[in-house]
């Protein structure tokens, strides 16, 4: 082999192995089989899941009858609230009129709403549930446009179905039905809770110079009893405050009138008409406990609220 064939064949052999060396240690070639290929890190954005508000229509039908309505207005409320948004669709109202001459054309038939809530929603009412309380409002809303207090039914519903929309309003989260009655029905149940009421009246507890209601699951339902009763058999709701002797007893029988005006009030808000109630005070005059020991007189700081 000639010299210059040795050099040729030198140079070549140097090529190939740089040529290997090379392709071995570069991170980004793609000549070296057991280097592994990283590929570009993406971070994939999901969209956020679009929530459509529910929108649910005005509509109530007799199954045993020939009424029946549907428009796409109806009653809302914001989250967590249970006073209806005004103003009412002139739809709705005129709806209104028409299912207040269908009830007083037939006296058996009841109208029945359903309020729905959402378990997310906070309850600042006084009924078991918020569903409970929307349903009251849109009852009161009936009977001031003439529809009568007896021929209205009231419940409440968990619904986490309805969704509000990004103001945060319910668009009609409620349900109607209409109702037959037997003649000459009695509602054996709602009699049993007004005696209930009657004999274990509602006690709300007060210290000096308070004049707040917080409510325990077993009041809320003494209030929605309180009301139905008010509504279904015509009795009226009687509020008294008390005071224990701190102070004299002039003092104390004003002060005893404004818890009952408190309560009075507190109940009207919640959908029972001011005048279906009646507040007065005893003041000082009818303790129930000895005044002499702190826990006599935190008993005699009471409101009593019954019904006649």
């Amino acid at each position: 082999m000639s010299k210059k064939t040795s050099y040729l064949l030198g140079i070549l052999l140097t090529i190939i192995i740089g040529t290997l060396l090379y392709c071995y240690l570069c991170d980004d070639c793609h000549c070296n089989p057991n280097k592994e290929i990283e590929t570009e890190d993406t971070n994939i954005v999901e969209e956020p899941e679009v929530i459509t508000a529910t929108r649910n229509a005005f509509t109530i039908s007799d199954a045993d009858g020939d009424f029946n309505i549907k428009i796409n207005d109806n009653f809302n409320f914001k989250t967590s609230n249970f006073s209806i948004l005004e103003p009412i669709s002139a739809g709705v109202a005129s709806n209104v009129g028409k299912l207040k001459d269908y009830l007083l054309e037939n006296p058996l038939k009841d109208i029945d709403i359903t309020g729905y809530y959402r378990s997310g929603e906070a309850n600042n009412s006084a009924y078991p549930n918020l569903g409970l309380a929307r349903a009251n409002a849109v009852k009161n809303y009936l009977i001031s446009q003439g529809i009568p207090s007896k021929q209205v039914d009231t419940h409440g519903e968990l619904n986490d179905d309805i969704n509000p929309d990004d103001a945060s309003t319910l668009f009609g989260p409620l349900k109607f039905g209409i109702v037959t009655l037997e003649e000459g029905a009695t509602n054996e149940a709602l009699e049993a809770a007004c005696d209930a009421i009657r004999k274990n009246p509602l006690v709300l507890y007060f210290n000096t110079g308070q004049a707040q209601i917080n409510l325990t699951a077993e009041q809320r339902q003494k209030i929605a009893d309180i009301s139905r009763c008010v509504d279904k058999l015509g009795v009226k709701v009687q509020v008294v405050g008390h005071t224990d002797n701190t102070g004299n007893a002039d003092s104390n029988m004003n002060l005893g009138q404004g818890r009952a005006d408190f309560a009075k009030s507190y109940l009207v808000t919640n959908g029972i008409l001011g005048s279906n109630v009646e507040a007065t005070s005893k003041g000082q005059t009818e303790p129930i406990a000895d005044n002499n020991t702190e826990e006599g007189r935190k008993e005699n700081r009471r409101t009593v609220i019954t019904i006649n």
